[in-house]
């Protein structure tokens, strides 16, 4: 019996002794500077849930979608949180990406102004001044509003410039309207005066499109499978996680960089995402789980008013793949 004892002993000792698996570094690239929107993805990572998944999560901040996802195309970034449409723009020319999940499925896209120019409908516009940047991603879909809304590009003035310009035109007053993100340049506006913004969003008129979404190269993919069910698995159950405590998943940004923001406005931009997760298809669905008309839809308008080449519409599966995402209670 002491031999025995002092066998196992000597067993409980050796595998003491021996160093724990290393965890899987995977490193996330953002589509844009930090915004309540990524909230849940610095919460996963706060809580612990990517660590329980083996995952090492590094999250860098990009500089627009097109740029993250040329990075994840060259794998300098394992994956990446980017527009899905810019990304089947690059994908249709060649780009070895493909979308892992799409966690927002409606799209946030709007005209947004000061709450109190009560600007609140389509035909509010008629002769306002709005701001837009040229060759984004939202103004190669506002001719497709414009047309469900039956306004023309007569009806109101149009100024040009990039991000910051937009915004600036529309906190000095020089712009009536902007066209951003529900959660992301209402927001910015906000941080910066203090003053409500109200948003007509495209969504409320008929256009049905997604936006972000995690995507992968193809070959990392193919390689990493395992690794990417186990990524998807611990971003979803932190998209899961985050959803229940807003203002919790918000903090957890600050906490990583404490210049990215205000902690109202950050809870608030990513209050105004999480309806954007699911269609009314998809509502008692986990995040992610997009369904084929949706994305079929959204190539369609793509190829349509986003500049998409129209071979795109023969194959429009070839863009996205739920096969890495986590089952029901999994």
């Amino acid at each position: 019996m002491k031999r025995l004892i002092g066998a196992i002993s000597a067993v409980l000792m050796v595998l003491a002794a021996m160093p724990a698996q290393a965890a899987d570094k995977v490193v996330l690239m953002l589509n844009w500077y930090v915004y309540g929107e990524h909230a849940p993805f610095y919460y996963g990572k706060a809580k612990g849930i990517y660590a329980a998944e083996g995952i090492d999560l590094e999250i860098q901040e990009g500089r627009g979608s097109a740029a993250t996802t040329q990075a994840v195309a060259a794998k300098t970034a394992d994956f990446g949180y980017v527009d899905v449409p810019t990304m089947m723009r690059a994908a249709i020319k060649g780009a070895p990406v493909v979308a892992a999940g799409v966690l927002l499925q409606t799209s946030p896209m709007s005209a947004m102004g000061f709450a109190d120019k009560n600007i609140r409908k389509p035909e509010d516009i008629k002769g306002k001044t709005v701001a837009i940047t040229p060759a984004d991603s939202m103004t190669q879909i506002w001719p497709l509003f414009l047309k469900k809304t039956g306004l023309k590009e007569s009806d109101f003035k149009t100024v040009a410039g990039d991000g910051q310009t937009k915004l600036n035109a529309v906190i000095n007053g020089q712009a009536d309207l902007l066209l951003g993100y529900v959660m992301d340049q209402s927001m910015k506006i906000k941080d910066a005066t203090g003053k409500d913004v109200y948003p007509i969003k495209f969504a409320d008129y008929g256009i049905n499109m997604v936006s972000s979404g995690i995507i992968a190269n193809t070959d990392y993919v193919k390689a990493n499978a395992d690794l990417v069910r186990r990524f998807m698995s611990a971003t979803t159950k932190a998209v899961e996680a985050a959803e229940k405590e807003p203002k919790a998943a918000a903090q957890s940004i600050l906490d990583a960089n404490p210049k990215g923001g205000k902690i109202d406005t950050l809870t608030q931009g990513f209050e105004l995402t999480i309806p954007l997760y699911r269609t009314a298809e998809t509502k008692g669905k986990r995040p992610f789980q997009v369904t084929d008309q949706n994305m079929t839809d959204s190539v369609s308008l793509m190829v349509e008013y986003g500049g998409l080449d129209a071979k795109a519409k023969d194959n429009p599966k070839a863009f996205y793949t739920n096969d890495y995402l986590p089952k029901s209670g999994s």
